[in-house]
């Protein structure tokens, strides 16, 4: 598999929300309709990040990144809204290429601290750990910028 990770484009959107209810059936058709609306906003906006990973021509993964400011966090923080696989490309790398490229935008967003729910299986919470993020209760996160240099 040669992957390729790239912000989506509005023509992404529908092979995003098929894949969405392929990879998790809670994506009921009206659900993925009205995430197909959110998405096709959330492209353009700077405070978000929508992501694609291609094999070839077949999308096999998407991701977004959606920033808020956190006084307690000391700037802002990424929240990984969403990450969807293609079902049987779960162990082909496309989780950890788009933690990568989430983890890279979210630095160059200023993020402090990345996060996001904590995966339901054991073999997804061990891909986020080894892309460096740690439970932290209902959560996993990893920071981004060291509290010291938040100081400065």
């Amino acid at each position: 598999m040669e992957l390729q990770v790239r912000d989506a484009r509005l023509t992404d959107i529908d092979r995003m929300t098929g894949l969405m209810g392929r990879a998790d059936e809670s994506w009921t058709p009206d659900r993925t309709d009205d995430a197909a609306d959110v998405l096709r906003q959330m492209v353009y906006l700077p405070n978000a990040t929508v992501i694609v990973a291609l094999d070839g021509r077949m999308l096999v993964g998407a991701a977004v990144l959606a920033l808020r400011p956190s006084v307690a966090a000391g700037g802002l923080v990424g929240a990984v809204d969403l990450l969807a696989v293609e079902p049987g490309n779960e162990l082909d790398g496309v989780v950890e290429a788009l933690l990568q490229e989430l983890v890279r935008s979210a630095r160059n967003k200023g993020c402090v601290v990345l996060e996001s729910d904590l995966p339901r299986d054991a073999d997804q919470l061990s891909r986020w750990e080894s892309a460096g993020f740690s439970v932290s209760g209902p959560l996993v996160r990893r920071t981004l910028v060291r509290a010291t240099a938040l100081s400065r």
